[in-house]
């Protein structure tokens, strides 16, 4: 039963080949863009998940402003040493560590451009900020105690991908008139921003660009056995008593790893949900496509649905017989889609990690193909349920008539 259904929607498509072909491009646009989307945002949900498991959850990020993703240098709040001493004296705090972060023109040989400039600390903060951040290193060796005018730079600095030329260690980087020698080079991480980082010592960093004791960020890390949420609220009423602030009145925000990791899921959610409901008009569209080629197969089929009925079938075989085509027709355009949703995944993936992000990356499941065709299939049988109601209701009388 199955086997005949399919030889004859298969001759139907062949019998209108233009006309069924641009129907079926309208489906394979939409399950596409669906396919592609989806898998992408699954990949940087994985990706994210990865990497925060690999910062680890004992972490907690301090930063100025009353949000961790909004304008943090429109108003005039800063963290200073003093906020960071407070930070050390809440319970539970195993190690906390301050830095600076800005961008700047650097200059090496006759070539100049703008570089991530990070100012670390060389106490024993430095280890576990590194950690915090991914910071490895690939050549060379790391900054110390007792360093001035060095630098530690990152993997795209050293490979040429920010300055024309590959930048090696001992080579002399200028930042702000000043030398700075390179004595390190960082793993790659695959973060644009941290692969273009140029790190130096974090009290010259204040001394060049006059910032005094403030920080840009504080890390913290929670001893063990310690629940990081609660040391988190705990760290909020210290540094609310430090600056004299009510509760809710904070010109600081402080996240766990998890809440952090929240709000990207949550943003990189709503993202996608817009992005996959654009690529749903496109299935509409596909769906009014197949209702209108299925309504004209009507009106071309009618003698041979009136033969049909004279030799015995009935309106429920002929209305399977024309779902089953309108959802053939979708099924056909959702398979294609598939493979064309894979490549963009995959081809979008390519240039993203070729721009330096690696981080993004398709995740490509056997779930979402299986639905992707199953839901293309659907979309084209509801399609064709009103064509497929006239078809069966017609009389073998008036459709003979057509002879």
């Amino acid at each position: 039963m199955i086997l005949e259904l399919i030889k004859f929607s298969l001759k139907g498509l062949l019998h209108r080949k233009l006309r069924s072909w641009l129907t079926i491009i309208g489906i394979f646009i939409g399950i596409s863009a669906v396919v592609g989307l989806i898998s992408l945002a699954q990949g940087m949900q994985y990706a994210i998940a990865k990497e925060f498991e690999k910062l680890g959850a004992d972490k907690i990020t301090i930063i100025p402003g009353a949000t961790l993703f909004g304008p943090q240098a429109a108003g005039a709040s800063k963290l200073t040493e003093s906020d960071l001493k407070a930070i050390k004296r809440v319970k539970g705090v195993e190690n906390a560590g301050g830095w600076i972060m800005l961008q700047y023109s650097v200059k090496f040989k006759d070539e100049k451009a703008t570089a991530y400039i990070i100012g670390w600390p060389l106490d024993k903060s430095l280890k576990f900020l590194e950690e915090s951040q991914s910071f490895e290193i690939l050549e060379g060796r790391d900054l110390r105690k007792g360093d001035k005018y060095r630098a530690v730079i990152g993997y795209e600095v050293a490979k040429g991908n920010l300055f024309s030329k590959e930048v090696n260690i001992r080579d002399k980087l200028i930042i702000k008139g000043r030398e700075f020698r390179v004595v390190g080079i960082l793993k790659k991480i695959g973060s644009k921003i941290d692969d273009t980082t140029i790190v130096i010592p974090i009290d010259i960093a204040r001394e060049l660009f006059g910032l005094g004791s403030e920080y840009s960020m504080i890390s913290v890390k929670v001893k063990g056995g310690e629940n990081p949420s609660e040391v988190a609220e705990e760290i909020k009423k210290e540094l609310r008593r430090e600056r004299g602030l009510k509760e809710g009145e904070e010109d600081f925000a402080v996240q766990t790893m998890e809440d952090i990791r929240r709000r990207f899921s949550s943003v990189l959610g709503i993202v996608s949900v817009v992005l996959i409901g654009i690529a749903a008009i496109s299935l509409l569209v596909g769906g009014i496509g197949i209702m209108n080629t299925m309504y004209t197969a009507v009106l071309e089929r009618t003698r041979d649905i009136g033969i049909m009925k004279a030799i015995g079938a009935k309106d429920r075989d002929i209305l399977i017989i024309f779902l089953f085509e309108s959802g053939f027709i979708g099924l056909v355009g959702g398979i294609i889609g598939c493979f064309l949703g894979i490549f963009l995944a995959l081809a979008i993936t390519q240039f993203a990690s070729n721009m330096g992000f690696g981080f993004l990356e398709a995740k490509i499941s056997t779930e979402l193909i299986l639905f992707a065709i199953i839901f293309s299939f659907a979309i084209g049988a509801l399609s064709g349920i009103l064509p497929a109601i006239k078809a069966s209701k017609l009389q073998p009388v008036e459709a003979l008539r057509e002879l």
